[in-house]
Order: structure tokens, then C-alpha cells, then sequence
């Protein structure tokens, strides 16, 4: 039943939104939220892109090599646009340039979740059913987590909207794509585990040192409580 994918995909991009409008909502509160969101990032990287990763690559070697790549990439593509900071105007373009980098990690990992409810579906209605509720339990943090990170990068409101509403279409435009073409499970272990390097370098070294700069019971509980909702959801999506 791939027809049922994509308005089931539909829901994501409401999910999404909401988690984004959250992050929007608070934004005054933006380390808090990075606490959050670092954690969500950081376990999303290696509680659910990884094992997939490593599970359609078979060979540990090169898929710990795509992701360390990732990392690397991600981090060199990073430093070359704050390369030339030399005053706060050209500081603030950088910012928002390594945002607009991260956020479209996000969403091109959004856009391989709706791609996995469109796969799923093709296999058979229950595998797809499962694969949508994964997607669909942690989309609310995707959103909040795209907005958050622009946020911190930027502080630029109208570009963290822009990559929102990018973010939450991605996974009903993968589900589209998904339901109509196919993909082999090895090319998709190499994407998810590049993924996975830049998420862990996204969380490890933008998100979580800006929450913890100083201090806090709350933000050091909130994101566990990341670490936490992210091992829920992938566990029930085992099921």
C-alpha cells in the first residue's frame, strides 16, 4: 500500500511544525532549548541513524569511515565559512551560512525518513505503519531542533521559519519519492552514515557546549531527557 504513505507522511510535516513553533515560541530561552535539542541530536545519531547505517552498509570499517568523514566534512565546511571573520557583520553572515549548513543536514535526514515510510510501505502495511510511527514520534523534535540551531547560529527568526517549513515538507516530499522509486539498502547505510558524523559534530560541538556554558540542573536533566525520548522511541519502533 505505498498510496498510504504519503498523507500519513502529511502528519510529519504537522508534527514538525509544531516542534518548530515551539522553538520559535521560546526562543528567548535558547540555551535551554539547545540542551534539548543537543541531546535529541547527538541521540538520534547514534541510537537510530548508526544502527541503520551499520546495518545496510555490512562492513563496520567503511561505515565508521563514512562517518567519521561526516564529522570531518562538516567541520571543514564549517570553518571555511567563519574563516575570514573580521567584524560583526561578516561574522553574522558566517553564522548564518554554518546554520543554513546544519539545517540542511536536518531536513535531508527528514527527507530519508519520509524516503523509509515510502520503502516500508512498498514491503508490506504493517513494517510501514512501524517505520511511520518512528518518524512521526521524533519529527516533533526535528522541528525543534532545525529552528534551535538556526537560532543559535544566526539568531535570524525569518531564516529559522524558512528551514522549518523546509524541514517539514521533506518528509512527505521523501515519502512521494519513496512510493514511486527505489533505492538499494547499501546507498542509503552510506547517506545515514555520513549523517550520523555530522549530527554528532552538530550536537558534541554547536549544541550541547552552548547549553552548558554555565551551569544547571535543568539543562543537564533536559538533556538527558533527550537521550531518553530518543531510546523510547527507537525501541518501541523495534517492536
Amino acid at each position: 500500500m505505498p498510496a498510504v504513505a504519503i498523507p500519513l507522511a502529511g502528519l510529519t510535516v504537522i508534527a514538525t511544525l509544531i516542534g518548530g513553533r515551539i522553538g520559535l515560541r521560546f526562543s528567548d530561552r535558547l540555551p535551554t532549548l539547545l540542551a534539548l535539542t543537543g541531546g535529541v541530536v547527538i541521540a538520534v545519531a547514534l541510537l537510530d541513524v548508526l544502527p541503520e547505517g551499520l546495518d545496510a552498509v555490512d562492513d563496520t570499517n567503511l561505515a565508521t569511515g563514512l562517518v567519521a568523514a561526516g564529522f570531518l566534512g562538516f567541520f571543514l565546511a564549517a570553518r571555511l565559512l567563519v574563516l575570514h571573520d573580521r567584524d560583526e557583520a561578516v561574522e553574522t553572515l558566517s553564522g548564518e551560512r554554518v546554520g543554513a549548513l546544519g539545517a540542511a543536514g536536518l531536513s535531508a535526514h527528514s527527507f530519508l525518513d519520509g524516503l523509509g515510510i515510502g520503502f516500508a510501505f512498498g514491503v508490506d502495511s504493517a513494517t510501514g505503519l512501524l517505520v511511520f510511527l518512528a518518524v512521526i514520534s521524533h519529527d516533533f523534535a526535528d522541528g525543534l531542533n532545525t529552528v534551535s540551531y538556526v537560532l543559535r547560529r544566526s539568531g535570524n527568526r525569518k531564516a529559522a521559519v524558512r528551514w522549518l517549513a523546509i524541514d517539514a515538507l521533506a518528509p512527505l516530499l521523501g515519502a512521494i519519492v519513496g512510493s514511486q522509486v527505489s533505492i538499494s539498502d547499501q546507498d542509503l547505510g552510506y547517506a545515514l552514515c555520513v549523517y550520523c558524523g555530522i549530527f554528532l559534530y552538530i550536537g558534541a560541538c554547536d549544541l550541547l557546549p552552548e547549553a552548558h556554558a554555565q551551569g544547571s540542573p535543568l539543562r543537564v536533566a533536559l538533556t538527558a531527557l533527550g537521550f531518553v525520548f530518543i531510546f523510547a522511541v527507537t525501541r518501541l519502533a523495534g517492536l
